[in-house]
């Protein structure tokens, strides 16, 4: 019901867009898709509507009492990215527009879906739910990712990532989260091919946390003042997909970034023969 909903919303959408785009709304997509408007009639016919998931470990939890990290929560969250994946076939087929299936990054939704059914049902379960008690904001985990504290260890979520992101026919991401960043050029370029050959992950990413002095510039690592100077520095990570200063994120990412595990140790181990 909810996929028809949002497939509903994604055909008007697409319709809104193509009145927009042909009144001039969009200059340059005009200038660029005429082709396809040429061939096919519409501007935005090459495109994908998008539909997605978030809190799949939560909503587990509240379904079963067990979460996406267990046997049992891994075959269902398959089962339920297949029938999804499914049900896009069925919609590209109804309306002869392309769809795909997305591991939402919900950079925003997390916090803000998490906080209104904590205000509506206030005995669902959310990611970090033993910490709202000590005034943490409430989120949902992304996607169908293992919850952010859950190992440290790389090649364990891995191997658990690498049954579910495969099954996405849009975006999706793994990041390897580190504390600070790698020693050399080469130990990252070792990780990534250890990685790359031992997953079928389609995206990852290495995201060091780092810090920002406005005046002796980069440091590495998590340090809110600077070692030199005293002065007050900008924490960086990746909030979803891009570098953003942690204190610029949104109260429930905030929440999220303090619970977060990094690789580091599983990382240096990886690549220990390494100069």
């Amino acid at each position: 019901e909810l996929m028809d909903l949002a497939k509903d919303s994604l055909e008007i959408k697409r319709k809104v867009l193509e009145r927009f785009t042909e009144r001039g709304l969009y200059p340059y997509s005009k200038h660029y898709l005429r082709s396809v408007k040429e061939r096919f009639g519409k501007y935005w016919k090459n495109h994908f509507s998008t539909i997605g998931l978030i809190g799949m470990n939560e909503a587990l939890l509240n379904l079963f009492g067990y979460g996406i990290a267990c046997k049992e929560g891994l075959k269902f969250a398959v089962k339920v990215l297949n029938f999804m994946r499914e049900k896009l076939l069925e919609f590209q087929e109804e309306t002869g527009n392309l769809y795909n299936l997305e591991a939402t990054p919900a950079e925003g939704t997390s916090y803000r879906l998490a906080r209104i059914d904590k205000k509506k049902y206030p005995d669902i379960i959310v990611a970090n739910e033993k910490y709202l008690s000590k005034g943490a904001e409430p989120f949902y985990t992304n996607s169908s990712q293992l919850p952010v504290y859950y190992t440290g260890d790389l090649f364990e979520a891995i191997e658990h990532q690498d049954q579910l992101q495969p099954l996405y026919t849009g975006g999706t991401v793994f990041h390897i989260y580190l504390g600070e960043k790698l020693y050399s050029w080469k130990a990252a370029a070792e990780l990534v091919k250890r990685v790359a050959y031992a997953s079928r992950l389609p995206y990852f990413t290495l995201t060091p946390t780092f810090s920002i002095c406005p005046t002796h510039g980069y440091l590495n690592g998590e340090q809110n003042t600077c070692p030199v100077c005293g002065a007050k520095c900008e924490v960086y990570s990746r909030v979803v997909g891009y570098l953003r200063p942690v204190d610029q994120w949104n109260d429930g990412k905030q929440a999220e970034f303090r619970l977060r595990r990094t690789f580091d140790k599983s990382v240096v181990l990886a690549t220990a023969q390494i100069k």
